[in-house]
């Protein structure tokens, strides 16, 4: 399960970043991006996965997810038509304004609970979401305005569910960024060969034991469990694909079938051939 740092560019006449209708259904995107993100789903259920938090939704989904935590794209796996709205703001949003301004003191706080990752539900999440939706046929000015009323309607609304009970801390500062990048391009690039602790520890120049604590503090996976999730993924795409289990077992960088069939239900909870023939039937 490759984490991926996600680049934004920001908008030169803008405050903000609006993606309407911004569809990644068929694509696995485990990642996190130092903006805040609103993000809203209508027509449609399917899985969120915030931090440590994994739920269904029903119907919809609008959730405000904070600085820097990991998520999935709420509309992965999705099969039927929806409508999605991604709303990505700058983690220094009116800067010293929303501390500052007593008539922005909820929004303030409201975007200090984004730590938590923030559901919202009921009327203020279908009223919310029609907002949303409309803001790409305004103007960049209404457009502010209008986002400040959006997150005035969330902030003052008791229809929100906190999604951790502390807040997702934020493990990765510009040099984490780099050097864990430079892993995931290399496991990307060399998972289907052997590879050693020490070609990854000598990466981030680091003894082996330094690297493994290191990379444990920073992932909540030992190396070796990271690269087994990350081959096990590529696996489940060759399956699908139709190509037979021995096959997928050493492209995958697996030195043995038995181990392989052992790390796939240990992660998935089915053997590949039951993974296979399930989705083959579907």
């Amino acid at each position: 399960m490759k984490i991926q740092l996600e680049t934004i560019q920001p908008n030169n006449n803008s405050s903000f970043q609006l993606l309407p209708d911004s569809r990644l259904n068929n694509f696995y995107f485990w990642h996190y991006h130092p903006e805040l993100e609103l993000n809203y789903i209508e027509g449609a259920s399917g899985k969120r996965h915030i931090g440590e938090h994994i739920s269904r939704f029903k119907n919809s989904n609008l959730v405000f997810i904070g600085s820097n935590i990991p998520h999935l794209n709420n509309d992965y796996g999705i099969k039927t038509d929806y409508k999605k709205t991604v709303l990505h703001i700058q983690p220094d949003f009116l800067k010293e304004a929303l501390v500052k301004t007593p008539e922005l003191s909820a929004i303030h706080h409201f975007f200090e609970k984004a730590q938590y990752g923030i559901s919202i539900e009921g009327e203020t999440k279908a009223k919310a979401g029609a907002m949303l939706n409309q803001l790409s046929a305004l103007s960049p000015y209404e457009q502010f305005v209008e986002v400040l009323r959006i997150f005035q309607l969330l902030a003052t609304s008791t229809e929100i569910t906190l999604l951790h009970d502390a807040p997702v801390k934020n493990q990765h500062n510009k040099k984490t960024t780099e050097r864990l990048q430079r892993l995931y391009d290399f496991i990307e690039d060399n998972y289907q060969r052997k590879i050693k602790l020490a070609e990854v520890a000598h990466i981030c120049h680091m003894t082996t034991i330094a690297f493994c604590r290191y990379f444990k503090q920073n992932t909540h996976l030992t190396f070796t469990e990271f690269l087994n999730h990350y081959r096990i993924n590529q696996a489940k795409q060759l399956l699908l694909l139709d190509k037979n289990v021995t096959e997928v077992c050493y492209e995958c960088g697996f030195e043995s079938l038995s181990y392989f069939n052992r790390v796939f239900k240990t992660i998935t909870r089915e053997n590949p051939l039951a993974f296979k023939k399930r989705h083959s039937n579907s």
